[in-house]
């Protein structure tokens, strides 16, 4: 496209979109520039640029200080952002998702918030147990527990209202790299047990720098009997999917590595539903995770991203009127597409 530069934070690891865009805008010859987005003069630098793209993460300390404020700030002056506002401000942030899906009738699982410990445990005594508390941030099923008993649940509120809890669970990620041992028992699964052991011991001091998790409590009804989730990732008018099953022992499908291709045609509802809501809130892009309470679906949670990692097998995607369409695909190039798309209609 002729007189159009993107600008694109780039970011190192497996799990980041930049490397696709840029490899997009090459192979396409887009002119784009790699700018950074912490730096003191960003405005500056997005001089003579038409859009920003940022794939910002949710274990980024410095993003989660402004990226969203960044994004709002550049869309008041009609400069156009992946992820947008509309698309991210609720990033990370279950309790923003409980007002948001709330507000907009969606299929949602219970949930419930209280910000004061009399609140909490009075809720407590009255409620029905077993609930899923969850600390408003995390992803891969970390900071996620099963609470059973009302004497547990007491111990978590009174933690949780005062010294809190640490974002950052190295216990949790150990945990889970010794599951996946036992399950592939290969090479890679074990030497990620080490891996895992030296992180716990000297945890990585950028993880160590999210704050500290407390003084609200947040908690979802436990659907029982559930042995997979549907997770959907719409881009666009378009979306991916793939069911996820739950771990032996476990009542978490997040992060269990067991899944497959073949939602089923109930699992179609998923998608619809998906689509709904990307629309109701104008955004890019979400990520949805569904579970099964009794004869419906309702979400979990959602995301303005989904690791590209976890859909790069697919054999293609879902349109907007719930038509398979099968060929190749990268997420990544269906948001730099949608982008220059959007340009393109507003010039």
């Amino acid at each position: 496209m002729q007189n159009i530069t993107i600008a694109i934070h780039p970011l190192k690891g497996s799990d980041s979109y930049s490397d696709k865009w840029i490899e997009y805008c090459e192979e396409y010859r887009i002119s784009y520039r790699l700018v950074n987005c912490y730096s003191s003069d960003i405005i500056k630098e997005l001089d003579g640029c038409d859009a920003l793209m940022w794939h910002w993460q949710h274990t980024d300390y410095k993003a989660q200080l402004f990226a969203r404020q960044l994004i709002l700030s550049l869309e008041r002056v009609g400069f156009k952002v992946y992820p947008n506002a509309h698309t991210s401000w609720h990033f990370d942030d279950k309790l923003g998702q409980k007002y948001l899906l709330e507000a907009i009738d969606a299929p949602m699982v219970k949930s419930y918030a209280f910000y004061d410990k009399s609140s909490a445990i009075k809720w407590i005594e009255e409620t029905t147990l077993p609930k899923v508390f969850k600390l408003r941030n995390g992803a891969g099923a970390h900071n996620v527990q099963l609470i059973k008993s009302k004497q547990e649940a007491k111990r978590y509120i009174n933690k949780v209202f005062s010294s809190g809890f640490k974002s950052n669970h190295r216990r949790a990620v150990l945990d889970e790299k010794i599951w996946h041992f036992r399950r592939d028992k290969s090479l890679k699964s074990f030497l990620n047990i080490g891996r895992g052991v030296v992180r716990f011991i000297f945890p990585h001091k950028i993880r160590n720098l999210l704050p500290i998790e407390k003084n609200y409590l947040y908690a979802q009804d436990f659907i029982p009997n559930c042995d997979h989730d549907i997770r959907v990732f719409v881009i666009g008018n378009r979306a991916f999917t793939k069911k996820r099953m739950v771990r032996a022992g476990d009542f978490r499908a997040s992060g269990s590595g067991s899944m497959s291709w073949d939602i089923g045609e109930k699992g179609k509802e998923c998608v619809q539903m998906a689509f709904e809501v990307t629309q109701k809130l104008q955004a890019q892009s979400l990520a949805f995770d569904f579970v099964l309470d009794g004869d419906a679906y309702k979400m979990i949670e959602i995301s303005y991203a989904a690791s590209p990692r976890g859909f790069s097998d697919t054999s293609g995607y879902w349109d907007r009127n719930l038509n398979w369409i099968e060929k190749p695909l990268r997420g990544e190039y269906f948001i730099m597409e949608d982008m220059l798309n959007s340009l393109s209609s507003s010039a």
